[in-house]
């Protein structure tokens, strides 16, 4: 994840963007006790303690894309990326209500499943503002043959969710056609 919130601190920064990166106390998602959410959930309380009430976006891989959705209902979060998301059959998705969402996930991907990220998508669309989900052709769950590409997506879509900049047209595009 440090390539993307490096992506993100260069190009949101002078905008007055702040990237915050959460470890993990606990590894694993751990059944019920779905530890990661309690790290970010502080983290998330931290950001209001320190800056106020400014839009959030939560971008998270694979379990952290979980985490991303799990969260995105949490005040202050306007958007949520989720990069080759574990989204199991069951996820919630009303905490989407008035939000927005990418998911982004490789055809090649044997570590979690694009179906059933495009499941989440479909069940989520009527609660969400926005939810787009993309397919990367070719990608698989480590995001490193095409990793200009996840960048480009992530960042644009963070940036333009955040109000910092619009959108460039070519990855507006890709967005509607749902793979790239």
């Amino acid at each position: 994840m440090r390539p993307f919130a490096a992506s993100l601190h260069r190009n949101g920064a002078r905008h007055g963007l702040e990237v915050w990166s959460v470890r993990y106390r606990v590894r694993g998602w751990n059944g019920e006790e779905a530890s990661p959410l309690a790290d970010v959930t502080a983290a998330l309380e931290q950001v209001r303690e320190l800056h106020g009430d400014v839009p959030i976006a939560l971008v998270g891989h694979s379990m952290g894309g979980r985490v991303a959705m799990r969260l995105a209902g949490h005040r202050g979060v306007v958007a949520a990326v989720g990069l080759a998301p574990w989204l199991p059959d069951g996820e919630p998705v009303q905490q989407l209500a008035g939000r927005r969402a990418l998911l982004l996930h490789g055809d090649r991907d044997g570590v979690t499943s694009p179906r059933a990220t495009r499941r989440f998508a479909e069940r989520a669309a009527p609660f969400a503002a926005h939810i787009d989900l993309v397919i990367v052709r070719g990608e698989r769950h480590a995001m490193l043959l095409r990793s200009r590409t996840w960048h480009r997506l992530a960042t644009a879509f963070t940036l333009g969710s955040l109000g910092i900049r619009a959108v460039p047209a070519d990855i507006s595009d890709a967005f509607e056609r749902g793979a790239v």
